[in-house]
């Protein structure tokens, strides 16, 4: 098997797929599963998928493919009216500028929720309960991480999240006794 590593930009990683549905890393020599590319969009880490045979980018079928694999988990971040939204679009007049509007919200929304992370940290920071707030934020993230794709929500989820909430509500009883 030949050992293209990356594409011309040199931080591209080629998957190749191929007919037996294999998924072949070409960066480490090796295959891998939907699950693995999973992992490697929410690292960050650009890849871009070809049918091994043809040489045809697949790599939307395939993104597509690892959304309904989190979807069919019980992993739903999509919502059912959204969907029905969504698939109504196609075959509209305004169809081609969907794919923009919706990646521009979604470039929005991610720096959104980094200004509010940066915000938080840097309000509760100079806070005389420092240690606790970070604690707190920690637990805030576990729990943020159960609404994200391949985190998996469990009962001890659910008691975190739970632990967290009355935690926070200390924290406001704490602060107003202080004001």
């Amino acid at each position: 098997m030949a050992k293209s590593k990356a594409s011309a930009d040199g931080d591209t990683v080629i998957i190749k797929k191929y007919a037996n549905r294999r998924l072949y890393d070409t960066e480490r020599s090796c295959y891998i599963t939907l699950e693995d590319l999973g992992t490697m969009v929410r690292d960050g880490r650009e890849f871009s998928v070809v049918d091994a045979k043809s040489g045809e980018d697949i790599t939307h079928n395939v993104l597509t493919q690892i959304i309904m694999d989190e979807e069919t988990r019980g992993e739903t971040l999509l919502p059912v009216n959204f969907l029905r939204h969504l698939i109504g679009m196609y075959g509209d007049k305004m169809q081609s500028m969907v794919p923009q509007y919706l990646e521009a919200s979604m470039t929005a929304f991610r720096k959104n929720q980094q200004d509010v992370r940066s915000a938080l940290e840097g309000a509760l920071g100079a806070n005389p309960l420092a240690e606790l707030t970070r604690r707190n934020m920690e637990m805030f993230q576990q729990a943020a991480g159960a609404f994200i794709p391949g985190a998996g929500g469990s009962k001890a989820k659910d008691a975190e999240i739970a632990a967290l909430k009355a935690e926070v509500a200390e924290l406001k009883a704490e602060l107003a006794k202080k004001k």
